[in-house]
């Protein structure tokens, strides 16, 4: 069941000492990125501190064994593998910013830094909301997995294993010759124009139904603000719009033929004989 009286009254004190060493990090990510004019390792700055906030949980909670390790292993499994694929390909990989970020910059013109400083301060706030969840199953108490928390289990590895194939399709598709200023059409980019957004969030759904027997219907709004945040603010528009600079013509056929979100079988292209 959810959480006592208790809990809620020392989650704001606990929130707060997250919080502030997260802004304070997150303000030397922006002070890097004013320096360099690139904002891209930003991204991986927030999975990574997500990965912290759920192993502390896991190692000082107060919860069962058992509510712990899978605290635990989630978080250190999607940090993992999301912090190091963002290095790899975005960080190191790649000298220029990332599209998105690029994007962003031209939107916001002379507002550009100072835009990016709040921006900056909301990812360090949107990481502590989206750990929010191993924070209150680090205390739950029940000595066993229930029968919902198996299935959001199943449900969260599935979607990083899929996550984790549009990854290397992506990759591949840009390491073939010729392809740099075409879409992807690879694997799950057939079906849907941002296959790796759509598994990240339906891994936050099973993550929200590993946590609700600490939280309740509360543990949906997590998931709920990732959709919002993925599909509308800062993830697909975004993406969106460098491709369509970038590419052109192409992404314009691409946007007519393929699932914006949710995989779903490619439509004819209005105009094809």
């Amino acid at each position: 069941m959810p959480h006592s009286t208790s809990t809620w009254l020392h989650l704001p004190g606990l929130l707060l000492t997250i919080l502030v060493p997260l802004a304070i990090v997150f303000a030397g990510l922006w002070w890097r990125q004013r320096r360099t004019g690139n904002a891209t390792s930003v991204d991986a700055a927030w999975s990574a501190a997500i990965g912290v906030i759920g192993v502390g949980a896991a190692v000082f909670g107060g919860g069962s064994p058992v509510q712990r390790l899978t605290v635990g292993l989630l978080a250190y499994a999607w940090s993992g593998r999301l912090t190091w694929h963002l290095l790899r390909d975005r960080v190191f990989g790649r000298a220029v910013e990332d599209g998105r970020y690029r994007a962003m910059r031209e939107h916001w013109g002379p507002s550009a830094n100072r835009n990016f400083f709040w921006f900056y301060q909301a990812q360090a706030l949107a990481a502590l909301g989206v750990a929010a969840p191993f924070l209150f199953l680090a205390q739950h108490e029940a000595p066993a997995l229930s029968a919902v928390q198996v299935v959001g289990l199943v449900v969260a590895v599935l979607a990083q294993a899929a996550e984790s194939l549009a990854d290397r399709q992506l990759a591949a598709h840009r390491r073939a010759p010729g392809q740099q200023h075409l879409a992807c059409r690879r694997g799950l980019w057939r079906f849907s124009r941002h296959p790796n957004y759509f598994f990240e969030w339906l891994t936050w759904c099973g993550v929200g139904l590993v946590a609700a027997p600490a939280l309740g219907w509360l543990a949906m709004l997590q998931p709920a603000a990732m959709f919002v945040l993925v599909r509308f603010v800062s993830g697909v528009p975004f993406t969106e719009r460098q491709a369509l600079k970038s590419r052109g013509c192409d992404y314009r056929r691409y946007m007519a033929e393929t699932s914006v979100f949710v995989p779903w079988w490619p439509s004819q292209p209005r105009g094809a004989a």
